[in-house]
């Protein structure tokens, strides 16, 4: 299967050579994340893709000083909502009645059972939920890459507070997840572009209930 083999090509590129990648493929990734599923469908997080090699140069240094940061040809921020608010939910399900052009009582009963719950929850609960959410997208972009043959490296490992406040993130009541380098691979100087992939056998992973 030709996705499972662009899933066995990737890895997680230590080295990046600076390459651009085409508009098309950037769209094409960007776009996977935008269709990947969500709870209630609230898409509670946004994508910053940083092209400015000035603001990855500020990055690099909160982000454990990784090359990938500032050698990418695009660095994508998926920054989650900092809460949920009334405002929020109710954009999100206006959208929804605009797209489909009618409204649905279900679907009105549910907005209100939301509105009832979420904005009324501590806002680091409703951020860490919201986080989930973003991380789903985000592990439809890894796919995305690869399927387009464009390298890439999830990171964990910087400080948020600090990549907000480069971006401004806080003022726009976001703040930052993970960060997604996205390029192509400096093969000659990454130590891990030939080492086998390891992973868990499907024996370890899966358990299969009759």
């Amino acid at each position: 299967m030709e996705l499972l083999d662009k899933l066995n090509w990737r890895y997680a590129a230590k080295a990046m050579n600076g390459k651009k990648v085409p508009q098309e493929k950037i769209d094409n990734i960007i776009e996977a994340a935008r269709l990947a599923p969500t709870s209630s469908g609230l898409q509670p997080f946004e994508i910053i893709v940083v092209k400015n090699q000035a603001i990855k140069e500020a990055i690099r240094p909160v982000a454990w000083n990784q090359s990938m940061i500032t050698d990418c040809s695009h660095l994508l921020v998926f920054a989650a909502w900092d809460t949920y608010t009334e405002e929020r939910i109710n954009k999100m399900f206006d959208l929804t009645n605009e797209v489909r052009g009618f409204k649905n009582e279900g679907w009105e009963n549910y907005r209100k059972m939301l509105l009832g719950a979420y904005p009324q929850k501590d806002a680091e609960e409703n951020f860490n939920h919201a986080a989930k959410q973003a991380y789903i997208a985000f592990s439809a972009a890894i796919i995305a890459a690869a399927f387009e043959g464009v390298d890439s490296t999830p990171i964990e490992g910087f400080d948020p507070d600090a990549v907000d406040k480069i971006l401004g993130l806080r003022e726009k009541g976001l703040r930052s997840c993970v960060l997604f380098p996205i390029g192509y691979r400096n093969a000659d100087n990454d130590w891990l572009v030939n080492l086998k992939k390891v992973r868990k056998s499907k024996e370890d992973l899966v358990t299969v209930i009759e």
